[in-house]
């Protein structure tokens, strides 16, 4: 009875010991996954160019995402500078520490070949808004192991242009075109210019009279039309970005006779739109980008898969294509 009793009380004591070690073995689990949820993660923005009002809502909108995610954001400002880019890939890898990237690419085919570096070392990369790749007219990944993907490609920026300016000259014989680049040689004005004169290429009365150089600045876009307007007086309409457009408008003063087909669906837009003195406007959405491209850069270093890629324009009403009569289906993600 006795003997009975003690191997009763020993086993017991056993089963309660082994219940003890697989309560502390998943009270240890469970501090492990809190601890994983709770990781901190910490990414490198590579933005085009702080100071430019069409980068300043896309960072952000990544920054907001990052602060609810609880996710460190350095931001590298290249300042339009691709040599500066490239250093900065660089420069994040020899520094250590970072497990995402967020890039904004000024050329991309410089910096293929140092993204892929950066993969190399375990770090995620998300590509936004400019093509990284030799291919302007997709908007699918060109860099192998590339964690996400938020663009527009610009080559059809150009067709919808090229499709605005045949539309807007009609059977205006010679229809006279100011053309205002941006950063000439250099992603998207590469790949819109090209599609652009290729498709007007096609209609004879549709003479690109003049080419500048806006830098993305009104200011400097203002200088440059002045000089534009004096060489060829009776252009018919100007195409450029909004920034050009802004300083287009600000060149031509009152009531001036050259219509304005621009990009970018900027706040600045909308007024242009409404007077009558911008012809038409295709869509941009820098806001959306650095939102869906820091949301996709989470979910990659949380999960380890690739997020694929996503066009934040494909969707919108026209195929992006803002006149006055649709102008109140859009809102516009950044001042212009």
């Amino acid at each position: 009875m006795v003997r009975s009793r003690m191997r009763w009380l020993s086993t017991a004591a056993i089963g309660l010991l082994c219940l003890s070690t697989a309560l502390v073995g998943v009270s240890a689990s469970a501090q492990a996954a809190t601890k994983a949820k709770k990781k901190v993660f910490h990414v490198a923005y590579l933005s085009y160019a702080v100071a430019n009002s069409y980068d300043a809502p896309m960072l952000a909108a990544a920054q907001a995402v990052a602060s609810a995610d609880g996710v460190k954001v350095t931001v590298f400002d290249a300042n339009n500078s691709p040599a500066t880019q490239v250093t900065q890939l660089q420069d994040i890898i020899s520094a250590g520490g970072y497990q995402g990237v967020l890039l904004q690419p000024i050329y991309g085919p410089a910096e293929i070949k140092y993204v892929k570096q950066v993969i190399a070392h375990r770090i995620k990369v998300v590509n936004i808004d400019q093509i990284l790749g030799t291919k302007y007219t997709t908007d699918q990944i060109q860099v192998k192991g590339l964690a996400g993907n938020v663009v527009f490609f610009p080559s059809k920026i150009g067709t919808q242009l090229a499709t605005l300016v045949i539309k807007a000259c009609g059977s205006t014989n010679p229809c006279k075109i100011g053309l205002v680049h941006n950063f000439k040689g250099y992603e998207p004005d590469v790949a819109i210019s090209a599609a652009l004169t290729a498709h007007l290429a096609h209609h004879p009365n549709i003479q690109i009279v003049d080419q500048v150089d806006g830098l993305y600045q009104v200011g400097a876009s203002t200088t440059q039309v002045q000089d534009m307007l004096q060489a060829n007086p009776g252009l018919n309409f100007i195409v450029g970005s909004d920034q050009n457009c802004e300083g287009a408008q600000i060149a031509l003063g009152a009531n001036p006779t050259t219509k304005l087909i621009c990009y970018g669906a900027s706040a600045a837009s909308v007024g242009g739109l409404k007077s009558g003195l911008w012809y038409a406007d295709v869509a941009q959405m820098p806001a959306t980008e650095g939102q869906l491209g820091m949301e996709m850069l989470v979910r990659a270093m949380r999960t380890g898969r690739p997020q694929g890629s996503k066009n934040p324009v494909a969707g919108l009403p026209n195929g992006g294509v803002i006149t006055k009569a649709n102008l109140k289906t859009f809102t516009p993600e950044w001042p212009g």
